[in-house]
């Protein structure tokens, strides 16, 4: 982008600069790099932006394990991770438990098989999950379980690692 005394000049748009000289929107079409340099213009790359689920704004990886202890404890990636694997796991058996909790309480009901192989079904893709969040080793593995994978022509085929949950019932 460029900048005029610290300011964002936007390309195509009338600007003046300190001495009142007002350059026209066509002014940027026509002149070279080398003439805006000239007028007191400069070129600033833009900044970089950073997946904030993983950086810092700056750019600083997000620790992968928790730091400190106690009232001092920052949970690291992994740590976040599971506890939203959980959370999810929980979202996801939510809506059946009332067929365990009625099969606990009323001797003549069964819960359905379908039910029964679902909560299977989180409980194991949960664990996997927790287990790929657990093992990875940088911060470039941990990224990586967030990406769906996709075929030669970048259709999606299948879910990330860390989103890959059975189909509701």
């Amino acid at each position: 982008m460029w900048t005029y005394t610290g300011l964002r000049k936007r390309e195509g748009q009338v600007w003046t600069d300190n001495n009142g000289i007002k350059y026209p929107s066509q002014w940027w079409s026509r002149t070279t790099n080398a003439e805006k340099i000239a007028v007191g213009l400069v070129w600033v790359d833009d900044p970089v932006q950073y997946d904030s689920r993983f950086y810092t704004g700056d750019g600083t990886p997000k620790a992968l394990d928790d730091t400190g202890s106690g009232e001092d404890l920052v949970k690291g990636l992994k740590s976040v991770a599971i506890d939203t694997v959980k959370a999810q796991a929980s979202g996801l058996l939510a809506p059946t438990d009332w067929h365990v909790v009625k099969a606990a309480e009323v001797t003549e009901y069964t819960v359905p098989s379908e039910v029964t192989t679902y909560r299977a079904a989180v409980r194991t893709a949960s664990n996997t999950i927790e287990t790929a969040i657990n093992g990875v080793a940088d911060h470039a593995a941990f990224m990586a379980l967030y990406d769906v994978p996709v075929d030669s022509d970048g259709v999606p085929t299948g879910n990330a690692p860390v989103n890959d949950w059975p189909e509701e019932i």
